[in-house]
C-alpha cells in the first residue's frame, strides 16, 4: 500500500510539514505574529521571526492563557477545550485544506467563541476536515483572551484580541495562496464573542479589503463596551492584583495570576447613566469602542463586503437550563432580567407576553435573555449594513432544538455550530448531556446548513433573499426551512 508523503507548504515565515488524512491536508500551529510574552502581552501583535529548516505542524499548539471553564450540567469541552495548554508561541492558525492540489479555492477563517476569556483552535468543534472535503481552505485562529486581550489599559492599544484577528488576516492574505487558496475571496466568520469581534473588524479601517465576506453568528453589532464602562473593570483588575492600573504594572504580572484576577470580575456593575451593559453582567470583557460596531457600519465602514447573520431562537436557554435556572424561573426573574436589558422593564415584559401569549415564565426570561445579549445586536447589524448594500445582506435564524438536560436545552446558544463544521456524528456532541442531546441528530440537515455557510462563501448570497430594512427577510432553518419576513417585529420595536 503507497503512502502519500506529509504535505510541506513554503510560508513567508518559513516551511511547515503537515499531515495527510484522506482527502484533507491539516496543518496546525503555524504562527501568524510573534509569541506575546511579557509587556508584549499589552503591545500590537508583531510578524513572527522566520524560522530554518521545516517547522513541524502535525501537532496542536498552545493556547491563550485561560482558566478552565464549565456550564453546568451541559458538557462544553467539545466548545470550549480542555482548557490552558501552555506555551507563549499560541498567536496561531490551523489550515484544512484539500488534498486535491487545487488553487483559487474560497478560503473561511473561523473566529472561535467563549465569552473573551476561553476557547482556541484546540476545541474538537472547529475540525475543518468538512470544509477541506468540499474545496474550502478553512483557517482557524487563536487570539489574546481574557486580561491580556481585552482589558482596557492606560499605555496599551485597546482591543489587543482584535488586533491578533485582523493580524491573522494579513496573513491569510500573504499566505493562503500556497494553501491553494484565494486570498482575494475570504469569509471570516465567528461565533458568540467571536462573531462579536468579527463585527468590530468589519468597523475596523485597517482590516479594509482583508476579507470580502463575514458570517456573524450570535453576535453583537452593540456589545462593546463603552471607555466609562470598561475603566470600571480596569480599575476592579487593578484592585484585585494591588497594583495602578497601567499597562506597565501589568506587564509585570504572570500569566497565572492574570487568568486567577480575570475570574473574581464578575458582577461588577457596568450600567451607567446612559448606558446598560450590553453583555447584563456575564462577562467582563468585551470589544472596547466609542462607537457600537453597528453605528460604524452604517457610516460605511465595512465598505463592499457580503454580510450573512443570524441567531438562534432560544440563545438564552444556554445560561439558564444547565444550572438550573429554567424551570424554576419565575415572575420576579423575568422583571430582573429585563430590568438588566432596558431602560423600561416594565414595558419590555408587556411586549414579550403580549407576542408570546401562553409562554412560560422561563420561555420569557430566555427570551429577553437573548435578545439582549444577541438579538437587539444581530438586527441593528443587520439593519446597518442593509442600509447602504440591501443586495449583500442576509439573515437567518436557527431553530433545530437539541433534545439535551431533558429536551430543555433547545436552539439554545451554540447549538447550530456542529451543524456548521457538519460534525453531527462525533460521539462527543451526542448524549443526554451533551450539546445535541440524546440520538442522532439529522445529518442531512448538517449537510444543508454546512452547504449553505460555503454557497455564501463561494457567491456571496446563501440561498434566499436578501434581508432589507423593509421586509427584513429571514430564513428559519429547523428540519424544514422557511423564510419569514420581520420574524422579531413587535419585539424588535420595544428596543428602539
Amino acid at each position: 500500500m503507497s503512502q502519500h508523503p506529509a504535505p510541506v507548504v513554503t510560508t513567508a515565515q518559513g516551511t511547515v510539514r503537515g499531515l495527510r488524512r484522506g482527502r484533507t491536508l491539516t496543518f496546525q500551529n503555524i504562527p501568524y505574529a510573534a509569541p506575546p510574552r511579557g509587556a508584549d502581552r499589552f503591545a500590537p501583535p508583531r510578524p513572527h521571526e522566520p524560522w530554518q529548516g521545516v517547522r513541524d505542524a502535525t501537532l496542536p499548539g498552545p493556547t491563550a492563557p485561560q482558566a478552565e471553564r464549565r456550564l453546568g450540567d451541559i458538557d462544553m469541552t467539545p466548545y470550549f477545550g480542555t482548557g490552558w495548554s501552555r506555551g507563549d508561541d499560541y498567536l496561531t492558525v490551523n489550515v484544512f485544506t484539500p488534498a486535491t492540489g487545487a488553487g483559487d479555492l474560497p478560503v473561511m477563517v473561523f473566529v472561535h467563541g467563549g465569552g473573551f476569556v476561553a476557547g482556541s483552535t484546540r476545541a474538537t468543534l472547529y475540525d475543518g476536515s468538512a470544509f477541506a472535503r468540499d474545496g474550502v481552505v478553512l483557517v482557524t485562529l487563536n487570539y489574546r483572551l481574557g486580561i491580556a486581550g481585552f482589558l482596557d489599559l492606560p499605555g496599551a492599544p485597546a482591543n489587543r484580541g482584535l488586533l491578533d484577528v485582523v493580524a491573522a488576516l494579513r496573513w491569510v492574505r500573504e499566505n493562503v495562496a500556497a494553501f491553494g487558496g484565494d486570498p482575494h475571496n475570504v469569509t471570516l466568520f465567528g461565533q458568540s464573542a467571536g462573531a462579536t469581534v468579527v463585527g468590530g473588524v468589519l468597523a475596523t479601517p485597517d482590516a479594509a479589503g482583508l476579507f470580502r465576506r463575514a458570517i456573524v453568528q450570535s453576535g453583537s453589532g452593540l456589545g462593546a463596551f463603552t471607555p466609562e464602562q470598561a475603566a470600571r473593570v480596569t480599575k476592579a483588575a487593578g484592585d484585585t492584583l494591588g497594583i495602578e492600573p497601567l499597562a506597565d504594572a501589568f506587564a509585570c504580572i504572570p500569566d497565572e495570576r492574570l487568568v486567577e484576577a480575570a475570574g473574581k470580575l464578575a458582577g461588577i456593575d457596568l450600567r451607567t447613566g446612559t448606558h446598560g451593559d450590553p453583555l447584563i453582567g456575564l462577562s467582563p470583557f468585551s470589544l472596547v469602542l466609542d462607537t457600537q460596531p453597528a453605528v460604524s457600519v452604517a457610516a460605511g465602514g465595512d465598505a463592499d463586503v457580503d454580510l450573512l447573520v443570524g441567531t438562534n431562537t432560544e440563545e438564552g436557554n444556554l445560561y439558564l437550563v444547565p444550572v438550573g435556572k429554567y424551570a424554576t424561573s419565575t415572575a420576579a426573574d423575568v422583571d430582573e432580567t429585563a430590568a438588566r436589558s432596558h431602560p423600561d422593564p416594565a414595558r419590555l415584559v408587556e411586549t414579550y407576553r403580549a407576542s408570546r401569549p401562553g409562554a412560560s415564565f422561563a420561555e420569557l426570561r430566555s427570551a429577553i435573555m437573548a435578545d439582549a445579549l444577541f438579538g437587539v445586536g444581530s438586527r441593528a447589524l443587520a439593519d446597518a449594513h442593509a442600509a447602504r448594500s440591501p443586495s449583500a445582506t442576509y439573515a437567518y435564524e436557527f431553530a433545530w432544538r437539541s433534545r439535551a438536560l431533558g429536551g430543555e436545552l433547545g436552539a439554545a446558544h451554540g447549538v447550530e455550530l456542529p451543524f456548521v463544521f457538519d460534525l453531527t456524528d462525533r460521539a462527543e456532541l451526542s448524549g443526554p448531556n451533551a450539546l445535541l442531546g440524546p440520538g442522532q441528530a439529522s445529518a442531512d440537515l448538517a449537510t444543508r446548513v454546512h452547504k449553505t455557510w460555503i454557497r455564501f462563501a463561494r457567491t456571496g448570497e446563501p440561498g434566499w433573499d436578501p434581508y432589507d430594512t423593509g421586509r427584513r427577510a429571514t430564513m428559519r432553518i429547523d428540519a424544514e426551512w422557511t423564510q419569514v419576513d420581520d420574524p422579531r417585529g413587535q419585539e424588535r420595536q420595544a428596543w428602539t
